[in-house]
């Protein structure tokens, strides 16, 4: 029999409505076009045996919990049109954003404390299908000079058994828009405290904290927190531009904006309105002094440290 095909992969994703309920997604309605699929089917727990006996030796332990696990990138695009959702919006909505259409205009993601949201992610590879409720997740976005924008993801979820369900036929990928490059034509400005740089890359991390929880009487998983970061790689400036160096000292805040792509149906624009700039270091790029800052990710008025906006 021939090993297990790593492409030979499908990836659903749906909201969950009801908590412990499984959404059922299917590939007609429900495929995720992803890349670079990481699971973790079963993550277990154990409360070790310390009963002594008269000899050496280990006592075991009792499996007392278990969920499952899985990461994936997804190319980061418009819709198609304006003011539709994107087929990737479940899974931000999975990762603590609401999803708010302006009709023909734009859709906006912004995060969210309470009202939180939850997936059911099936990985089917190969023929074995992993299943995961009650999903919810973090995120990554990522863009980057001559590459791809991306979305890096982790989903936590209750642990299902796995099964021999032959591979979904019919997987309908049609609702994901082809990416643009991250270039000059693209992308042609990108702000931090109002200073448009010539940036090499810009990443924003939505930093959930992901819990699971099994207690008497309840099973699930929690996002208790945030703690939104980034990084911003630009080319090193005559301190007349732009004096980083007191901006740091002083810990002034600032927006970071950036729009990626032209055309109404594939622009996506990154904002954060309260940005603080942090560790500046030196390095090289095609024999270019480049600054390389870290960034925390601050709300205004809560629940809006970082947008993303679809349009």
């Amino acid at each position: 029999m021939m090993g297990k095909l790593v492409r030979n992969a499908v990836l659903l994703a749906v909201i969950q409505p009801v908590p412990g309920t499984d959404a059922v997604p299917t590939g007609a309605l429900n495929a995720i076009m992803a890349m670079n699929i990481s699971a973790q089917p079963i993550s277990a727990e154990f409360a070790k045996r310390n009963n002594i006996k008269p000899y050496f030796g280990n006592m075991g332990s009792v499996p007392v919990a278990v969920h499952a696990e899985v990461s994936f990138e997804i190319e980061l695009a418009g819709a198609g049109a304006a003011g539709t959702a994107p087929k990737y919006g479940p899974l931000l909505r999975g990762c603590a954003f609401s999803e708010t259409t302006s009709a023909g205009v734009s859709v906006t993601y912004a995060p969210v404390t309470e009202a939180q949201e939850a997936v059911t992610l099936y990985y089917n590879l190969d023929g074995i299908l992993y299943r995961m409720t009650d999903a919810k997740g973090t995120v990554a976005f990522g863009l980057s000079a001559k590459g791809i924008p991306v979305m890096k993801y982790r989903f936590i979820g209750l642990y299902s058994t796995p099964t021999d369900t032959p591979t979904p036929v019919g997987v309908d990928y049609s609702g994901f828009k082809d990416p643009l490059a991250v270039n000059a034509s693209n992308t042609p400005v990108a702000t931090l405290h109002g200073v448009a740089g010539k940036v090499q890359s810009i990443d924003a991390d939505m930093a959930n904290q992901l819990v699971y929880r099994n207690l008497i009487g309840w099973e699930g998983i929690l996002i208790t927190g945030r703690e939104p970061t980034g990084s911003y790689v630009m080319e090193l400036e005559s301190v007349a531009t732009k004096d980083w160096y007191t901006t740091i000292k002083d810990g002034v805040l600032g927006t970071l904006s950036v729009t990626h792509g032209l055309t109404a149906g594939n622009i996506i624009q990154l904002a954060a309105p309260k940005v603080q700039v942090l560790d500046p270091s030196l390095s090289e790029a095609d024999g270019i002094s480049m600054l390389t800052c870290k960034l925390d990710l601050q709300p205004d008025v809560g629940n809006d440290e970082f947008i993303l906006t679809v349009r």
